[in-house]
């Protein structure tokens, strides 16, 4: 049984939302998202809460049933809000630059990395911090994730990029024998 299926989610002031079939649309003032729910789940609209309710007899149906509410809830909060990211880069001779739509970084391989960026995504940079904004957390997460995946910060002198608040435990090295 799911705890967080059960639960109402809230509708915010100033948003509006349809469910046709199986397409959620929900639309604020930063934006619109659309999401195509699994049909084990039902979604009923009152004028203030949203209630997600398991139809599905199968094995994964309570699974969906409390990601499917936490993902409207996440809907909510991108449309109205947003969500943001920050990655920090660390590196003697490290660079990061944003060019139009573009990145420009420089990370210590032979060659200079490009990454676009998506356009419903905003980068700022400012000094070594590189904040990473939008309304889908799924895509600020996963543009975030795949632009430390270049070079993920490493143990020894913690070089490349990481999370703002993540913590990297570092290793000590080689000793020389006297």
């Amino acid at each position: 049984m799911s705890r967080i299926g059960k639960k109402p989610v809230a509708i915010p002031q100033g948003v509006t939302i349809t469910v046709d079939k199986n397409l959620v649309s929900v639309k604020g003032p930063k934006g619109a998202l659309k999401f195509e729910h699994h049909e084990d789940v039902a979604i009923e609209i009152s004028p203030e809460t949203i209630l997600v309710a398991k139809v599905g007899k199968g094995k994964n149906a309570p699974a969906i049933w409390g990601t499917t509410a936490r993902i409207i809830e996440n809907m909510f909060e991108g449309v109205t809000v947003g969500f943001k990211k920050q990655l920090e880069l660390n590196g003697v001779g490290f660079r990061m630059a944003v060019a139009g739509k573009k990145i420009n970084l420089a990370l210590g391989f032979s060659h200079p990395v490009e990454v676009q960026i998506p356009e419903t995504l905003e980068v700022i940079i400012e000094g070594n911090t590189m904040t990473v904004s939008g309304i889908d957390k799924h895509e600020v997460g996963q543009f975030s994730a795949n632009i430390r995946a270049l070079k993920p910060v490493e143990p020894y002198k913690g070089k490349g990029f990481k999370y703002t608040g993540e913590h990297v435990r570092r290793k000590e090295g080689k000793k020389s024998s006297k």
